[in-house]
């Protein structure tokens, strides 16, 4: 094990593979429910993955799963796991206004409470699309009684990122922390380091390196993330999408599970929750 000092938060957004950002252009949301749903037989593979390692994590889960597999969500809950909002329907926080935003996370967050039993008390927005343009969204999240956001990314990207935000936890609005996903500080850029399809293009050691580095040189805990979706080699291909969706989307897909393997067994992980609520004040 690396850096054993260290408790790194691993995370899981719960969606499914048609309710990508990306495939927005391709799939209509009145698509959704005609589309075939993978998304309980991935998470099922998860959760065996975390048990056999003796692990846990958060799960930022969709309204919309929620409701049409509230099994699923009893299952998280069941085997110790953080429930956790992505809001209810996957719509990025920057194309919603105030209201519209405020409305999407108190009917998720009642949603997944009412069928999890447990409170929830994390956000992640879709596509990390809270940024400079938006950051009224954070009153909004403290408002719904949240106690923290993961929803920035530091760095610069063609759909998200705020490369300027600070890179670890700190306080967004009065007992509300925001919690960026990890990068490593080099030569003057931050690198993402924290999952998500980095990690599939990346070769796995040099994902490790940059996530025992932030352990090491930064003595902080890293984030983790990924999906359900790219563990599934199986999963039914978008037809009409263009090269670049196509590549960020599969690359590397078959690869995925068993690379988690061995990040779940080459470092400490546990839930964000207890990572950072249960640590120091910010």
């Amino acid at each position: 094990m690396l850096a054993p000092a260290i408790t790194n938060a691993l995370t899981i957004d719960v969606e499914d593979y048609f309710q990508v950002s990306a495939m927005a252009p391709f799939i209509r949301r009145s698509e959704w429910d005609t589309r075939e749903c993978r998304v309980e037989r991935n998470v099922d593979r998860i959760l065996a993955m975390l048990a056999q390692q003796g692990t846990h994590a958060t799960f930022f889960t969709l309204g919309w799963v929620a409701e049409r597999y509230p099994q699923l969500v009893r299952q998280i809950v069941n085997q110790g796991h953080e429930l956790a909002s992505h809001g209810y329907g996957h719509e990025r926080a920057s194309d919603l206004s105030r209201d519209a935003f405020r409305d999407d996370i108190v009917r998720a967050k009642r949603l997944l409470e009412d069928i999890g039993g447990v409170a929830v008390q994390g956000y992640r927005a879709p596509s990390f699309s809270i940024g400079t343009g938006n950051l009224w969204a954070f009153d909004s999240l403290q408002e719904a009684g949240y106690r923290y956001s993961s929803s920035i990314y530091p760095i610069k990207h063609d759909h998200y990122g705020m490369p300027d935000a600070p890179r670890f936890a700190h306080e967004v609005a009065d007992g509300l922390i925001e919690i960026p996903v990890t990068t490593l500080r080099l030569r003057g850029r931050n690198l993402p380091s924290s999952g998500g399809g980095y990690f599939r293009l990346l070769p796995y050691a040099l994902s490790r390196w940059m996530i025992g580095r932030v352990n090491a040189d930064d003595r902080q805990p890293a984030i983790f993330y990924f999906h359900p979706w790219e563990i599934d080699h199986g999963q039914p291909r978008v037809a009409g999408i263009d090269l670049k969706t196509r590549f960020r989307h599969y690359v590397n897909i078959g690869r995925m599970e068993h690379r988690l393997h061995r990040l779940v067994a080459d470092f400490r992980w546990d839930r964000m929750d207890r990572v950072f609520l249960d640590g120091p004040s910010y």
